[in-house]
């Protein structure tokens, strides 16, 4: 019984860690958190033998720095063109309104939500130039955000392979 149980609870790790890289990607997902649990069952399977608390430690940290340089790397790219909140806040709603659309809705969603969140910004006197480097600035956000979570993620599939290894 107790065999079972661990292979279960492994199981269930290896698919939140599937998720949580396919959560890099896909903003429907929370990536490194997801990871991060994945790191935290596998290590109660074992009783916590198989992988250590540095293996755990460390993961949870690069987890919560994955989501800061996301939240970072859009607001820096949405201030740099003087992107509105309501920019931002139609940049997330066009990110998930994209989702249905696979590669090109999660490309074009961000930007095409940006776009429309600062239309109604400035729905009295529209300056189009200015609207449309907001939704650039902002899908670059996005974009930059997207590729720096990736390299946090593949580092802490690094730090969980070298825990397994130990």
């Amino acid at each position: 019984m107790a065999l079972f149980f661990s292979f279960s609870i492994w199981l269930v790790a290896v698919v939140c860690i599937a998720a949580g890289v396919a959560g890099t990607i896909f903003p429907a997902l929370p990536g490194s958190p997801l990871i991060f649990i994945g790191v935290l069952l596998g290590a109660w399977a074992n009783d916590f033998t198989l992988l250590g608390w540095p293996t755990i430690g460390i993961t949870g940290v690069l987890a919560i720095v994955a989501i800061g340089v996301d939240f970072v790397a859009t607001a820096l790219g949405a201030k740099k063109v003087g992107a509105s909140g309501s920019a931002l806040l139609g940049a997330t709603v066009g990110t998930f309104a994209g989702l249905p659309f696979s590669i090109p809705g999660i490309i074009f969603g961000p930007f095409l939500g940006a776009i429309v969140g600062e239309l109604w910004a400035q729905r009295k006197k529209a300056d189009y130039w200015h609207i449309s480097k907001v939704g650039l600035g902002t899908w670059l956000g996005l974009l930059v955000g997207t590729v720096a979570k990736v390299a946090v993620v593949t580092g802490m599939i690094g730090v969980l392979i070298l825990g397994l290894s130990l």
